[in-house]
């Protein structure tokens, strides 16, 4: 533990560990969106504090390094031309209800960044839908600018949109760089799986998740490609496309808001996979992500009441057995 600005502080590795896999992905964000990212980021962090003092102060408890993170993911998960009053907005309702109604760090049910991102999606879809800007690709590119020129929404739409419009996808070196238009940390792949590789290392995620997502996803692609789903795009522009990769390394890995029980994580990631492609088939949200995700949070308690039952069950029965044999 340790104080700032006269706060107590919990030291929390976990959390360290993920600010600085995404490092990497805020220097790229800035160098295709401008410095306005990082201003994005503040105003997301303070937000974010801000309310959870409200919360803190009475009781004296130390405030969480874990909001840090979810203003990092949040404002990762935003267009760049987002107004500053919609990041402020959306990051107090994540951390209030996300986070704070269910008690505090380590008790919520949903994953925090995605319940800000879900609520600001559909209370203000015009800001969060029909306004992107271009991404710079030559150097210095946005470190010597404030922000970059809007685009038309129509011609120059994000890679799902674009399919969503006319079955088109963009090429995969363009996805793999991020020359495409998105959300602020959805652009650079290389970036993200850096990132993910790195968590990894450190053994800050759990596999199980990461293999359940992925299988799920895949499952249910090939089977809609099968059934001639033509509102599902091709396997790989799926994987690199609508935040996927960002979600499946940084959201689904999430410990607070993930099963407990080993068996339950690959069923938990499933479901998050295999609901990705379903809503990007057949609902009007063409990334699907976001909402899978908080539907797999939804199942998560659930799905570990389930399985423990499961292993209640076997072993009385394994125990039944001995004493008759």
């Amino acid at each position: 533990m340790y104080e700032l600005f006269g706060l107590k502080f919990m030291k929390q590795a976990n959390m360290r560990a993920v600010l600085l896999a995404v490092t990497p992905i805020f220097i790229a964000a800035v160098f295709f969106y401008g410095w306005r990212v990082l201003a994005m980021l503040l105003v997301s962090i303070l937000a974010g504090y801000l309310t959870e003092y409200m919360f803190k102060r009475k009781s004296k408890k130390p405030m969480s390094e874990a909001t840090l993170v979810t203003a990092s993911l949040f404002t990762l998960i935003l267009p760049s031309s987002t107004p500053f009053w919609i990041v402020a907005v959306g990051m107090i309702f994540g951390i209030l209800f996300g986070r704070e109604v269910f008690g505090g760090f380590g008790m919520n049910v949903f994953n925090p960044a995605l319940v800000a991102r879900a609520f600001v999606y559909v209370s203000f879809p015009v800001q969060l839908t029909a306004s992107w800007t271009t991404n710079l690709t030559k150097f210095p590119g946005g470190f010597v600018r404030w922000t970059t020129e809007g685009i038309d929404i129509i011609s120059q739409a994000t890679p799902m949109l674009h399919y969503q419009f006319d079955q088109t996808t963009a090429s995969i070196q363009n996805l793999l760089l991020g020359t495409v238009a998105g959300s602020i940390g959805e652009t650079s792949k290389i970036l993200i799986l850096l990132g993910l590789a790195y968590l990894l290392y450190k053994k800050m995620v759990f596999r199980e998740n990461l293999i359940g997502m992925m299988v799920g996803f895949i499952g249910i692609s090939f089977l809609f490609s099968a059934l001639g789903v033509e509102a599902n795009p091709p396997l790989i522009q799926g994987l690199l496309t609508g935040g996927f990769l960002f979600g499946w390394a940084f959201m689904i890995t999430d410990p607070i808001s993930s099963t407990r029980t080993k068996e339950g994580k690959y069923i938990y990631g499933f479901i998050a996979g295999a609901m990705t492609v379903v809503i990007r088939a057949f609902a009007i949200f063409p990334g699907g992500v976001m909402f899978a995700i908080l539907l797999a949070n939804m199942f998560g308690p659930i799905i570990d009441v389930a399985v423990n039952g499961y292993k209640k069950r076997r072993k009385e029965t394994a125990s039944g057995q001995a004493k008759e044999a």
